[in-house]
């Protein structure tokens, strides 16, 4: 896989008046209304509660996670964290890293991801009162000289660290910028991962010399070595039938589409749904029935922890009992009936305010400004827009709390079959891990159903797609965005296009531009690298496996890169791979057809 490198009228109308009295329009001048600004939200949120008949424990609840996720995504850098050491004598204390080597957690600040040691010039940092990070953003590397003979030199890396006892997890080559800038600081480093607290500072000189030696003997000695602390992750019939889903005629889009068919379901099996993932691409299994499956990866389909790694077929033992998979796992479903609750707690906090705006304008009064009548019907319009939307949202959470609670009401297939997973598959030494999952056809709201069109709204703006994508004027001159924010997938990245891409990005640079649609972020937008990586996963008797990952339908995401609470290189195999290895198993099958 390669990796991607995760951009009015003059006077106040009789019914506005009405309107402004109803929804918490109040006269704090008034001796009974004179209290603290505590008691003042509490009395206007127990009147929405009021206005809207909801439950005031659950607006409650609504604005605990609103709070949450505020904290969560708070524009003040969190301190480093550091993940729980293991056996060993390695100190706890954070300065463990910056004690040998100072800029242990400037090098690749942003990322969240300790370096241990770094050959070649220090990295620029800031200094003094002005000693804040720079976040540095990796690229990827295209059209370099070490292209034809990087898969050698990548194996003979892993195997001189294997003979030195070093627990790697990831070798990539990857370009580094301070974000925002266009030209990279650094234009090659190999990045090695290792496992948390597994390599002393000394241990990771002595592989830098190494690593760096191999790279010279093959005319390159002017690449850079990093050895930083990473693991690599894999991405991981009762009931009612999915919603339907219309982006143009649905209440609240964004937060329905996780409980949908749309393009990027998390999935999970019934029997493990704390294992995720997200399921692919749609396919028709023959055009001699109406059969409908979902791609996935094996590991999502039999989580390696529950199940042994046999691969199953289920057209061969048909008598075999079925494992059926549930559209949202235990996470997956937590965090969509989070989202909703958030959501209402948004804007019963947008309400407050509007309606603050609106007592100072006061009640309407003959000769009044007119910027004051303008403003006033604009806060109106707000307050009943936002009244509006909480009302939609506390529709779909009653829905979805009500009939989709528990895993087995939500249903949708089962595995039609998984591959074994294996690493290193000639002759491309990719990694094989795809399966297969039909679905319930009773599942399945068909008339609605889109197939593989991917939704880009709710992340992106319509603003914000179009110039992530298509950075370039000359590129946006014929570029419209996908209607109703469904973009569909048809044709395939062939193997050139990753390493010699014509794309230009915001820089300027020919880059593979992606969108991606991810159990975790949903739909991001980010570059392939044109060099693969070298992956190894671990298990507790050691090693698991090594493999090599290359990061239109551009690729499968299978895992990602970074320390345990978060991942900042995402692996995909391409999908023309991918779709061989399906074809050899499924010669009738085909991609879902366009839905128009």
């Amino acid at each position: 896989m390669l990796p991607f490198i995760d951009s009015a009228s003059s006077s106040s109308s009789a019914s506005e008046n009405l309107f402004a009295s109803r929804f918490l329009h109040i006269d704090v001048a008034s001796p009974s209304q004179l209290v603290t600004r505590k008691n003042y939200r509490h009395y206007i949120t127990m009147s929405l509660i009021l206005s809207l008949d909801m439950d005031e424990e659950f607006v409650d609840a609504c604005l605990t996670i609103q709070r949450q996720a505020q904290m969560n995504h708070s524009p003040i850098s969190p301190t480093n964290a550091l993940v729980s050491p293991t056996a060993g004598t390695f100190p706890k204390k954070a300065s463990r890293l910056t004690d040998k080597y100072a800029n242990a957690y400037t090098d690749f600040y942003g990322s969240g991801t300790p370096c241990i040691f770094k050959t070649g010039p220090a990295w620029h940092k800031r200094e003094g009162l002005d000693a804040r990070g720079i976040v540095r953003e990796p690229r990827p590397i295209y059209r370099h000289a070490i292209g034809p003979t990087w898969l050698s030199i990548g194996k003979n890396i892993y195997q001189n660290l294997d003979s030195m006892d070093i627990q790697w997890t990831s070798i990539n080559p990857l370009a580094y910028a301070n974000a925002g800038e266009a030209k990279p600081f650094c234009s090659f480093v190999v990045v090695i991962g290792v496992k948390p607290y597994s390599l002393l500072y000394d241990a990771a000189v002595a592989a830098a010399e190494v690593v760096q030696k191999i790279l010279a003997d093959a005319d390159f000695p002017n690449i850079d070595v990093a050895f930083v602390e990473s693991v690599v992750t894999r991405s991981v019939a009762t009931g009612p039938r999915l919603l339907s889903f219309d982006p143009l005629l649905d209440d609240v889009p964004e937060l329905r589409k996780p409980f949908t068919s749309a393009l990027g379901l998390s999935i999970a099996t019934l029997k493990y749904p704390h294992y995720e993932g997200t399921g692919a691409l749609y396919y028709r299994v023959s055009r001699d029935d109406n059969r409908v499956a979902i791609l996935t990866c094996a590991h999502v389909a039999r989580p390696p922890p529950a199940y042994a790694n046999t691969g199953i077929d289920m057209r061969k033992n048909a008598s075999q009992a079925r494992e059926e998979v549930t559209a949202l796992g235990s996470g997956g479903y937590s965090n969509a009936v989070k989202a909703i609750m958030g959501e209402i707690g948004d804007l019963v906090r947008y309400i407050e305010a509007w309606n603050g705006v609106l007592t100072r304008l006061g009640d309407p009064v003959e000769g009044e400004s007119g910027r004051i009548t303008d403003r006033r019907r604009e806060h109106l319009e707000l307050v009943e827009k936002a009244t509006k939307r909480i009302k939609e949202a506390n529709a779909l959470h009653d829905e979805v709390t009500k009939r989709r609670t528990t895993p087995d009401q939500r249903v949708i297939g089962f595995v039609l079959h998984s591959e074994q997973i294996k690493v290193s598959v000639e002759p491309h030494n990719f990694t094989q891990d795809w399966a297969l999952i039909e679905l319930y056809n009773e599942k399945i709201d068909w008339q609605s159903f889109k197939g593989n069109q991917v939704y880009v709204g709710g992340n992106l703006s319509i603003p914000e797609f179009g110039n992530t994508l298509f950075p370039q004027p000359a590129d946006r001159a014929s570029y419209s965005y996908p209607p109703d924010g469904l973009l569909q997938a048809y044709g395939v990245v062939q193997a050139a296009k990753f390493s010699d891409p014509q794309h230009l990005d915001v820089h300027n640079e020919k880059s593979l531009l992606v969108i991606k649609n991810g159990l975790t972020t949903g739909t991001t937008v980010g570059r392939v690298n044109g060099l693969e990586s070298f992956t190894r996963h671990y298990e507790d008797n050691g090693i698991h496996h090594t493999s090599i990952e290359d990061g239109r339908i551009v690729g499968l995401l299978t895992g990602g890169a970074g320390l345990s609470d978060g991942i900042d290189i995402t692996y995909l195999t391409p999908y023309w791979w991918v779709e061989q290895q399906v074809k050899a198993k499924f010669p009738d099958c085909f991609l879902y057809d366009v839905v128009q």
